[in-house]
């Protein structure tokens, strides 16, 4: 009975990652029209994750035989290469496509609206307002606004939309009073003002009222939604999030270092490692190449501590920054995020330095600690001062070294300055280590 229990319990825990990692909700409306709507939801912010679950669901649906694809938009944003991506796929669909934006389409979201056949909005939505903002809240230079005005212009006369009010969302220096977007304030439509210029082909108040006004009340309506690995992916790909995993990864490292055995520092690092790439794996960023090379990184630093030289450790980090810079999507952002990481190691480093110096960790094992100091029982000669007060008889001459008798014993000698023939009798009056002065006695 434990047996088939575990058994059972462990189809259950597999079953329950694959829908995870692989299920998609279908929701199924008034069959028997012959006709299916795929409804794509576009929500937070426009990333490469968010790429790359549209372009699977796209697919999926067109494989489907979708008759109409509605993309739901909420999102305040984001990236302006993710975007131009995602009106590429949208500009290739071969089927009807309905933006519906249920709350707000603003900066790259209004762009990805215009990218598609109709537009509605919902009473409250807002579309507009695209201005250019780089990373750090500044306005982006010239070349990338003219660069985005341009797109903006092109997305509306692609689907015959007037190109004046999409400009005017990414310039404000147009000035549209009647619309509330003067000189100075960039265009934000609501449901009226985007009937007025031609932006939205109705105001309804929810999904059934919009297939009733598309004619596809009748439809199969299939609803696409991010997997459980997706949605990680997402998270784990955002800007704010991948400097933080770089940044835990190399401190997990560096901990470790000084820590003795394998502990929490260490675990710590792998998994904001493995995250990383998972991350940037699922979301397309990444191939097995960056992992590769990667593994091959880790497997020269390693050596590096057995093998002397440091050109290993050398091509070892060079292979991870590389791995690095492969799996991201903006080289500029994936440097500044190895940067900060970077930064962050050596602070740390040089703290744990100060407190605990190299008697703890892997440096333990590497570093010869070992000294041949009095405290531990080592010296470098006997210091015989026993031998102080004897006397005995040169067998060669002093001049000034030379070797003398005592009590049957044989010493190398030195006199205290002058020269002392052979056969004479000598005292010995120091005893500096291996040093025996000695002196001739009248």
């Amino acid at each position: 009975m434990p047996a088939n229990r575990f058994i059972t319990y462990f189809i259950l825990f597999c079953a329950f990652f694959y829908i995870a990692f692989n299920s998609e909700t279908l929701i199924y409306a008034n069959k028997g029209s012959g006709k299916s709507v795929h409804v794509i939801p576009i929500e937070k912010e426009v990333e490469r994750g968010l790429q790359a679950f549209l372009t699977r669901a796209i697919k999926e649906a067109v494989e489907e035989g979708t008759d109409h694809i509605i993309f739901e938009i909420n999102t305040p944003g984001g990236r302006v290469d993710s975007a131009g991506e995602i009106a590429r796929l949208l500009q290739d669909i071969k089927v009807p496509t309905t933006s519906f934006i249920v709350n707000k389409a603003l900066s790259a979201g209004s762009y990805i609206a215009l990218n598609t056949d109709y537009i509605y909005m919902k009473p409250q939505a807002t579309m507009g307002a695209s201005g250019v903002i780089t990373s750090d809240g500044n306005a982006a230079d010239e070349k990338a606004q003219s660069a985005w005005i341009a797109a903006m212009k092109s997305a509306a006369e692609s689907k015959g939309r007037d190109p004046l009010y999409a400009m005017a969302m990414a310039d404000k220096s147009i000035d549209l009073p009647e619309l509330d977007a003067g000189k100075g304030k960039f265009l934000t439509l609501g449901p009226s003002q985007a009937i007025k210029v031609g932006y939205s082909e109705g105001t309804v108040a929810d999904r059934q009222e919009l297939l009733q006004d598309l004619g596809l009340e009748n439809a199969t309506v299939v609803e696409k939604e991010p997997t459980l690995a997706e949605e990680i992916a997402r998270f784990l790909t955002h800007p704010v999030v991948i400097p933080i995993l770089l940044s835990l990864a190399s401190l997990g490292l560096v901990v470790e270092l000084y820590s003795p055995g394998f502990g929490v520092a260490g675990i710590m690092g792998l998994v904001s490692l493995v995250l990383f790439f998972y991350g940037h794996i699922v979301a397309g960023l990444a191939g097995m190449e960056a992992v590769i090379l990667l593994i091959l990184g880790i497997v020269l630093i390693i050596a590096e501590f057995f093998v002397p030289g440091g050109i290993l450790g050398l091509l070892g980090t060079a292979s991870v920054i590389g791995s690095l810079f492969m799996s991201g999507y903006d080289i500029g952002h994936m440097a500044m995020s190895i940067a900060i990481a970077f930064l962050l190691s050596i602070i740390v480093s040089v703290i744990l330095f100060r407190r605990i110096g190299m008697d703890k960790g892997i440096f333990r094992h590497i570093i010869l600690k070992d000294q041949t100091s009095t405290e531990l029982g080592y010296v470098s000669s006997v210091n015989r001062l026993e031998l102080i007060g004897l006397e005995g008889v040169t067998v060669t001459p002093l001049r000034p070294a030379g070797t003398a008798v005592f009590d049957d014993e044989r010493l190398d000698v030195v006199s205290e300055g002058r020269f002392i023939d052979q056969n004479e009798k000598v005292k010995i009056v120091k005893v500096e280590g291996v040093r025996i002065v000695v002196r001739q006695m009248n």
